[in-house]
This record gives C-alpha cells, structure tokens and sequence, in this order.
C-alpha cells in the first residue's frame, strides 16, 4: 500500500481533529482490529526535532478509520510555518514488527492572535 498526500492546515492556539479513513484496493474498509496508529510532525524530512506527536486513535477498526488530534494548548506551542507530517499503522500481532505509513504531506501552521 502506497502512503497518500495531503496538505493540512492546522491553526495555532485552536483544536485540531483529522479522521482519514483507510481502503484496500477494491475499495472496501481496511480492518485495522490489532493495529495501532502513531503521527508526528517536524519542521522538514532531516529535522532530529518533533514539532508535535498527535495522539493517533484507531477510532472505528471495522471501517478503517482513524483519527489525529492536537488540542489547543498544543497546537498553541508550535511555532507557525510549513512542516510535513506523516501516519503510520503497525500490526500488533505481526511478530516483525512491519510499519506502514499510510497518509504524509505538509501541513501549514498558521498563527494565533487571540492568547
């Protein structure tokens, strides 16, 4: 399964919520019971330096679903700009370990007024 691309955008000092749903290639929901989900952002594909963890929820695993959050005290601690940002899956009975990331781009920040 190739990753999909997305530009987000993410305002700073505000509640941040994305629900991707994941299909296999006929089109039908891909079962995600046993997986879990984790996300990140960074200022560039080089950076040593997480800019944010979202918390990464496998809301509905029947319908492949899943959902990345940042709440406001946390999105407000991120200094606005361009990053990338990527979501990976792993199954938790697959013995090796194997990650899949499933959706990246870059997501724009932009700054808060009110504090």
């Amino acid at each position: 399964m190739a990753a999909g691309y997305q530009e987000l955008f993410l305002e700073a000092g505000a509640t941040f919520n994305r629900t991707i749903t994941i299909d296999d290639i006929t089109g039908a929901s891909y079962n995600l019971h046993n997986f879990s989900a984790s996300s990140q952002m960074r200022k560039s594909y080089h950076s040593a330096n997480v800019a944010a963890t979202f918390s990464s929820i496998i809301t509905s695993p029947t319908y492949g679903i899943i959902t990345i959050s940042l709440n406001a005290n946390e999105s407000s601690n991120i200094t606005p700009g361009r990053y990338v940002y990527d979501v990976k899956i792993s199954d938790n009975t697959d013995p090796a370990n194997n990650t899949i990331r499933i959706l990246e781009g870059t997501i724009i920040v932009s700054p808060q007024v009110t504090r």
